[in-house]
C-alpha cells in the first residue's frame, strides 16, 4: 500500500464540466449526499403515525429502520468494486432510481416482508450512492488523505441528517401526512437525477475492473444472519423471547448462517468477509467498545421518549425539537474531534476516556435530575452531551479500523464488520437488553409501590381502580429509570477506570492510498480471478 500522496494541483473533479465554477462543484456533490441520506426509505420519526394509520406495529416499523442499516453496512465489502466498474454518473442514476421506488413502496405497503426487503435493497444503494459522493471530494476535504478528517465530515453529515430527517419528518406529518415526506424526498431524487444528467459526465477509468471474485452466496448469507439478529434484539420483547417460535427459527437462521459462512471463508480464496478482517485486533477492540457504548447509551431510544411524553406530556413536535439539542453536540462533536484528533492527534484512548466521561455525565444527570417536572429546556444539557459522546466514539474507532494494518482488498470487508457492530448491533442490542432490565425492574417497583397503594386506598377515600394502575405504572417507571440510570452510570464509571489505567500510545494515522494505488490492487485482484476461471474451465 504504498505510494500514499504527494503534491497535486488545484482540485476538480472531471466528471462536472468546466462551465460549472471550480468551486462549487465539490458542494454540487455534498448536495446529492445530502438528498441521498435523507432518502431512508423509511423515516422512523414517522413510527407513530404510521402504526395509527396503518396495520404495522412499533416493533415492524424498527425492524424495516434496521434492515436498511444492514443493507448499508454489507455494502461496504464491495463499495470500492462499484466505484471502479460504474461512473459515478451511472452510481447516481441508478441509486437515484431505486431510492424512488423505495419510497413510493414505503408509503403504500403494509406488507411487512416487502417493507423489510425494500429498506434493506434502500440501504445497499443509499450506501452505494453515498460513497461515489464522498470518494468524489475526498481530496478536496484532505489533499493528504487522512482519514481522521475525512470521517469527521461523514459522520457530521451521517449523523447529522439522522436528526434533521426526524425534525423534518415530524413537521410534514405535523402540516400534512406522513406520506407526504415520501414524495418530497422522491421529489429531491427526481431533481439530483436531472442535475446529474445535467452536469455529471459519463467519466470512465482508465480499465473498468468487472464485477468477479465476488462472494455473492456470502453477502447473502452474512445479510440473512444479521437480519436473524436484528430480528431477535427487535422482536424477542414482544414475543417473549424464547419462549416462541418465531425467535428459536430466527436464531436457529442466524446461527446456521453464520456457521456455514464461517466454514465456507475457511477454505474460499476471497470469502465475502474473510477471518483476518473478523480477527483483526482494532476490529475486535471496535466491536467491543460499541457493546458496551451503545449498551450505556440505548436509554436514548427506551427512556428518553417515554419519559418525555408518558412523564412530562410532551406532544411529538416538542419531542421531535429535542433533536435540534442532539445535532449541535453532533456539530460540536465533529468540531472537537477535528482539532484535537485529527489536527493534533490525541491519542485513542484520551478520546475514548473523553468521550466515556461524557456518557458518564450524560448518564449521572438523569440519575439525580430525572423527576414529574423537568422543564423541556433543561434537557437540553444531558442531550447534547449524548450527541458529542457517540460521534466522538464513532469517528474514532472506523478511524481505527483503517489504521489496523489490514490489506486493502480486506479493509473493505472489516468495514462491514464494523458497520454492522457499530450500526446495527449498537441500535438494536443495546435497547433489546436495556428494554428487559426496564421491563424486570419496572414489575418489581409495579409490585412495591402497589401494595403501598393499595393499603393506601382502603383507609382513605376510594380511588378508582383505573386512576390507581395508572399512578402506579407512573411512578414504578420513573422509579426504574432512575435504578437503571444509576447501575449504566456505575457501568459508564468502571469502563472509564478500565480505560484510564490501560496502556494506549497510539495515535492516529490513517492515511488513504491514492486511488490509482487501490485500482491497481484491485485489478491485479481481477487477474487473478479470471485466471482461475480459465484454468477451471
Amino acid at each position: 500500500m504504498g505510494d500514499w500522496h504527494g503534491p497535486q494541483g488545484p482540485f476538480d473533479i472531471p466528471d462536472v464540466p468546466n462551465y460549472v465554477p471550480r468551486r462549487l462543484k465539490p458542494w454540487l456533490f455534498i448536495f446529492f449526499v445530502l438528498i441521498v441520506q435523507f432518502s431512508g426509505g423509511i423515516y422512523l420519526a414517522a413510527a407513530t403515525d404510521m402504526v395509527g394509520s396503518t396495520a404495522l406495529m412499533q416493533e415492524d416499523i424498527l425492524m424495516a429502520g434496521y434492515a436498511s442499516l444492514v443493507g448499508m453496512s454489507i455494502n461496504f465489502a464491495v463499495m470500492f468494486r462499484l466505484k471502479f466498474r460504474f461512473s459515478n454518473r451511472i452510481g447516481l442514476l441508478v441509486c437515484g432510481a431505486v431510492l424512488i421506488a423505495a419510497n413510493f413502496i414505503c408509503a403504500n405497503t403494509t406488507s411487512v416482508p416487502l417493507l423489510v426487503a425494500t429498506c434493506f435493497v434502500a440501504g445497499w444503494f443509499r450506501m452505494w450512492a453515498t460513497f461515489v459522493c464522498n470518494s468524489t471530494i475526498q481530496l478536496w476535504l484532505t489533499p493528504v488523505r487522512d482519514m481522521a478528517i475525512f470521517f469527521c465530515y461523514v459522520y457530521l453529515v451521517v449523523d447529522g441528517v439522522i436528526q434533521l430527517s426526524g425534525i423534518a419528518t415530524i413537521y410534514t406529518a405535523f402540516f400534512a401526512q406522513w406520506e407526504y415526506m415520501h414524495w418530497i424526498m422522491s421529489g429531491l431524487l427526481v431533481l439530483m437525477m436531472a442535475l446529474v444528467l445535467i452536469l455529471v459526465k459519463p467519466v470512465k477509468g482508465p480499465m473498468q475492473i468487472p464485477l468477479l471474485g465476488i462472494d455473492w452466496i456470502g453477502a447473502a448469507l452474512w445479510s440473512v444472519f444479521m437480519l436473524c439478529f436484528t430480528f431477535i434484539c427487535v422482536y424477542g420483547n414482544f414475543y417473549d423471547w424464547w419462549e416462541a417460535e418465531e425467535i428459536i427459527g430466527a436464531t436457529i437462521l442466524g446461527v446456521a448462517c453464520l456457521a456455514f459462512n464461517l466454514w465456507r471463508a475457511s477454505f474460499l480464496h476471497h470469502p465475502y468477509i474473510s477471518f483476518p478482517a473478523l480477527t483483526n485486533r482494532n476490529v475486535i477492540r471496535a466491536t467491543l467498545i460499541y457493546l458496551v457504548f451503545f449498551t450505556l447509551m440505548a436509554t436514548e431510544h427506551v427512556f428518553e421518549h417515554s419519559y418525555a411524553a408518558a412523564i412530562l406530556g410532551f406532544d411529538e413536535t416538542n419531542l421531535i425539537d429535542l433533536n435540534w439539542y442532539v445535532f449541535a453536540g453532533i456539530a460540536i462533536g465533529c468540531g472537537f474531534t477535528y482539532f484535537t484528533f485529527a489536527l493534533h492527534k490525541w491519542r485513542y484512548k484520551t478520546m475514548t476516556a473523553i468521550a466515556f466521561a461524557f456518557a458518564a455525565v450524560y448518564l449521572g444527570w438523569f440519575y439525580f435530575m430525572i423527576d414529574y417536572g423537568v422543564e423541556k429546556e433543561m434537557l437540553f444539557f444531558p442531550l447534547f452531551i449524548r450527541g458529542f459522546a457517540s460521534v466522538i466514539i464513532s469517528i474514532v474507532f472506523l478511524t481505527s479500523i483503517v489504521q489496523s494494518g489490514l490489506h486493502f482488498f480486506v479493509f473493505p470487508q472489516a468495514l462491514t464488520v464494523n458497520g454492522f457492530t457499530g450500526a446495527v448491533m449498537g441500535a438494536a442490542l443495546g435497547p433489546a437488553l436495556i428494554g428487559e432490565f426496564l421491563r424486570h425492574t419496572m414489575a418489581k417497583n409495579a409490585a412495591v409501590i402497589g401494595a403501598r397503594f393499595t393499603d393506601f386506598n382502603a383507609g382513605a377515600t376510594h380511588i378508582p381502580l383505573g386512576q390507581l394502575y395508572g399512578t402506579v405504572q407512573q411512578h414504578a417507571l420513573v422509579i426504574s429509570m432512575k435504578e437503571i440510570y444509576g447501575w449504566l452510570l456505575i457501568a459508564a464509571i468502571l469502563s472509564l477506570v478500565i480505560i484510564a489505567v490501560s496502556y494506549g500510545p497510539i495515535r492516529p494515522f490513517a492515511i488513504f492510498p491514492k486511488w490509482r494505488t487501490i485500482r491497481k490492487i484491485f485489478q491485479k485482484e481481477t487477474r487473478l480471478q479470471e485466471q482461475l476461471q480459465d484454468s477451471i474451465q
